[in-house]
């Protein structure tokens, strides 16, 4: 890219993130939100976890937005049987005897782990080192992803009966853990009208590899206030039990608090933000509208919570009052 100042980065940045949309809701009708997190969590180098019920097209709004961000793109549709080797490769002896590594498929900059509880903690693990090092090991070598590299899993919250629950470790990785709901009965009409005809729709790619690369450096580097730093650790602080700013809900209704990724991530977050709607600094209210997403695979209700309908993003919302 040429080199512009990071303010101008910011307007650019704004300027794509409009027109991302635009072609992405070319195929995608409603799920604004959804799209919303997905694009920050790009931006912001993350990976996010989609859950909603089966039919609410995750997998093609994941295939969409790689196909606006001109990535590769490899679906990988985790089941009981899927083993390591599946998704980083292995090594086969070629025809001069000598022992050769073919790549899985989780060589390429966006990853579909479709259905990501359905496969064992064995190879759910294969998966932790390539979320964050950006790199993969077999056979005792180090091989390195492509970048931009993200990991969009999905998951069914309905369906338990034959699933692994992703170890706490996992979900960790995730910036954003996506609810993805019901479309309103307006979107649902759209959809069904554009799905039982012959509309067909092609997608041009809005931005490149090295211009999201750019992006991600740029948010990185927009300056926050210490009065933001001080809100996002205070927040997340509150949802510990053994923390001095524990809440009172806090020990009332939760087992588990956040741990400091949560900090991080919600300040990054925040900054990406704060980016795409026009400002080059966050302020303590860019925190809040990305604070559900970050903190609710991070928080555990203990049983008094269920019993008396204490939901996740009820217990969230308090915490930033």
């Amino acid at each position: 890219m040429e080199k512009i100042s990071d303010k101008e980065g910011v307007d650019l940045l704004g300027k794509k993130y409009a027109e991302l949309k635009n072609e992405i809701h070319k195929v995608i009708v409603g799920q604004d939100d959804v799209v919303d997190q997905v694009l920050k969590s790009i931006f912001s180098n993350g990976h996010s976890l989609l859950v909603g019920v089966p039919g609410l097209a995750k997998t093609l709004l994941i295939q969409t937005i790689s196909d606006s961000l001109g990535l590769s793109f490899k679906r990988i549709q985790f089941t009981p049987d899927l083993m390591p080797s599946d998704i980083i490769g292995s090594e086969i002896l070629d025809e001069t005897r000598n022992f050769k590594f073919i790549k899985g498929p989780i060589f390429a900059n966006i990853i579909l782990a479709d259905e990501i509880n359905r496969t064992p903690p064995k190879t759910q693990a294969a998966l932790l080192e390539a979320m964050q090092e950006k790199t993969v090991t077999a056979a005792g070598h180090k091989y390195t992803l492509d970048k931009p590299f993200f990991v969009l899993a999905t998951q069914n919250p309905i369906e338990q009966e034959g699933t692994y629950p992703l170890p706490e470790a996992q979900l960790d990785r995730f910036m954003f853990n996506i609810w993805v709901d019901y479309p309103s009965y307006e979107e649902e009409i759209s959809i069904v009208k554009n799905t039982t005809s012959d509309r067909q729709v092609s997608l041009k790619p809005i931005l490149s590899a090295e211009e999201i690369l750019y992006f991600q450096g740029l948010v990185r580097r927009i300056p926050v206030p210490d009065a933001v730093y001080e809100y996002a650790v205070k927040l997340v602080a509150k949802t510990r039990l053994n923390s001095d700013m524990s809440h009172d809900l806090t020990k009332k209704y939760l087992e588990w608090g956040a741990g400091p990724r949560a900090s991080q991530y919600l300040i990054v977050g925040a900054k990406c933000h704060a980016a795409i709607n026009g400002k080059y600094s966050p302020d303590i209210e860019d925190v809040k509208a990305i604070a559900k997403p970050i903190l609710r695979h991070r928080i555990v209700r203990n049983y008094r919570a269920e019993a008396e309908g204490y939901s996740v993003e009820r217990i969230i919302e308090e915490l930033m009052k």
